[in-house]
């Protein structure tokens, strides 16, 4: 069973592993450990350019985020069903870093970095998918606005570093 503190430290390892990563890799970079609310770090390149990052890690399974942090979706609580209106805006230079935790299978953690755009447009696309196979209805909980990454919705992303570096 998974507490709290597991969740809390999954978190964290994900934060300095990535925080670590950037500075090999030439950047500044800093942890907020949860304190701002729209990223976990702040990285510096060599061109003073500063990157803001969310960084999102998982020991096992999907990674689970909200739909409507990066669409507009309206709730209809008559027919309980929703419709995605419109895509949030969420700035230029904010990108994500997904971690998948090493396991038995795998020899080492995996990075895969994206632009929130680019996450975005994924989180349109199953999202939509979703909501038509089920007729605009969530089965479990209709309000719910919960969506999964899975691993293969970005595996063209692993290890594209050259985000940070390109600016």
């Amino acid at each position: 069973m998974v507490t709290g503190r597991d969740m809390q430290l999954t978190k964290m390892v994900g934060e300095y592993l990535v925080s670590a990563e950037l500075c090999r890799r030439g950047l500044l970079a800093t942890t907020f450990t949860g304190n701002v609310p729209d990223f976990d770090i702040i990285a510096t390149n060599k061109n003073l350019v500063s990157i803001p990052v969310q960084v999102k890690t998982s020991a096992k399974g999907d990674w689970m985020l909200c739909a409507d942090f990066f669409l507009d979706i309206n709730y209809d609580e008559k027919t309980k069903t929703q419709k995605i209106t419109g895509m949030k805006n969420l700035g230029e230079n904010l990108l994500y870093v997904f971690v998948k935790l090493k396991d038995n299978d795998v020899d080492k953690d995996r990075f895969y970095i994206l632009r929130a755009k680019d996450l975005q447009g994924i989180i349109f696309n199953n999202y939509d998918e979703y909501l038509t196979k089920h007729g605009g209805r969530k089965p479990k909980n209709p309000k719910s606005m919960h969506t999964a990454i899975r691993l293969e919705d970005i595996l063209g992303y692993q290890d594209n570093w050259n985000l940070f570096i390109d600016g």
